[in-house]
C-alpha cells in the first residue's frame, strides 16, 4: 500500500463510500451535484460519477494504482468544475448554492491535486512539470484557499440558516456563526499568503470536523431528512479533503510567515524524496 498520510487514507475511504452510495442509490451524491435535469444521459452520468469515485478511492490505497487514480479523479473534478460549477455563476450568480457548490468542488480538487503531486514517480516528474512537486502543491493550496472564501461569506449573508445550526447548549448563536465565517476567511488569507498556513489549515480541519460531529451528527441521530443527510455527507467529505491539504504542510514550521510563492511558469526539476 502507498498511504502518504492519515488524511490520504481517510480521503480514499471517503471517496469509496461516496461511490458505494451513488451506486446503491442511483443518484448524485453530495460531491457530484449541479447537473441540470435536462442534461443528456442524466442518470448515466450519476452512475459514472459513482463508479469513478469508487474506483479512484480504491486505487488511491495501492502503490501501483495511486498515481493513475489521483490523476483520473483530479481530471474528472476539474471537468466537473468547468461544466457544472463555473457555468452556474452565469446562470445564478447571486445564489448561495452556486458559490457553495463551487467551494465544495474546489476543496476536492485541492485534495486530489495534493495526492497527485505526492504519488507521482520520480521518473514521471520531469514530464509532468508544473502539475507535481512543490508547484503542484502550491496550485492545490490556491484552490483550497479560494474555496474557503464562499464558505466564510455564506456565514454572513445566510445568517438565518447558519445561526440556528449552532448547538443549543452553546450561547450566542449569532456570534458563533460570525466567528466561524470569519475563521474560514482568515484561513483563506493565511493559505494564499503562506502565513501561519500549517496552523490555519489544521484548525480548519478541526472546524469542519466539529461541524460534522456537533451539528450534523445529532441531526442524523434524531432521524435526518434527505437534505440533512446530504449536508452530513458533504461536511464529512470536506473534512477528509481538508485533512489532505493540511497534511501537505508537514515539515513546514507551525508559525512560518510568508512562505507561499505563486506557481512557477516553467517546469520544475524532479524532486528527490
Amino acid at each position: 500500500m502507498r498511504i502518504t498520510s492519515w488524511g490520504h487514507a481517510v480521503f480514499a475511504v471517503t471517496t469509496i463510500a461516496l461511490g458505494v452510495m451513488g451506486v446503491v442509490q442511483g443518484t448524485y451524491t453530495s460531491t457530484w451535484t449541479g447537473v441540470p435535469k435536462a442534461f443528456p444521459a442524466h442518470a448515466v452520468l450519476a452512475y459514472l460519477s459513482a463508479l469513478i469515485s469508487l474506483a479512484c478511492g480504491v486505487g488511491l490505497l495501492w502503490r501501483r494504482t495511486a498515481f493513475v487514480a489521483s490523476r483520473v479523479l483530479l481530471a474528472y473534478l476539474l471537468l466537473w468544475l468547468l461544466l457544472f460549477r463555473v457555468s452556474h455563476i452565469f446562470l445564478a450568480p447571486t445564489s448561495v448554492d452556486t458559490w457553495w457548490g463551487l467551494g465544495d468542488t474546489a476543496v476536492m480538487i485541492a485534495a486530489a491535486w495534493v495526492l497527485y503531486a505526492w504519488v507521482a514517480a520520480d521518473s514521471e516528474r520531469p514530464r509532468l512539470g508544473l502539475a507535481v512537486g512543490d508547484t503542484g502543491l502550491r496550485i492545490a493550496r490556491v484552490f483550497y484557499g479560494l474555496a474557503l472564501i464562499p464558505f466564510g461569506v455564506a456565514h454572513f449573508t445566510n445568517l438565518n440558516d447558519t445561526a440556528p445550526l449552532v448547538p443549543g447548549w452553546l450561547p450566542w448563536h449569532t456570534g458563533f456563526a460570525y466567528f466561524t465565517g470569519a475563521a474560514f476567511i482568515a484561513t483563506s488569507v493565511t493559505v494564499l499568503t503562506g502565513t501561519l498556513a500549517r496552523l490555519a489549515t489544521t484548525l480548519s480541519v478541526w472546524q469542519v470536523g466539529l461541524f460534522t460531529l456537533l451539528v450534523w451528527g445529532p441531526v442524523g441521530a434524531r432521524g435526518a431528512t434527505a437534505p440533512q443527510l446530504t449536508e452530513f455527507v458533504t461536511s464529512w467529505v470536506l473534512t477528509a479533503a481538508a485533512w489532505v491539504v493540511a497534511d501537505s504542510y508537514r515539515g513546514t514550521p507551525w508559525l512560518a510567515v510568508g512562505t507561499f510563492r505563486l506557481p512557477a511558469l516553467t517546469a520544475q526539476p524532479a524532486l528527490r524524496r
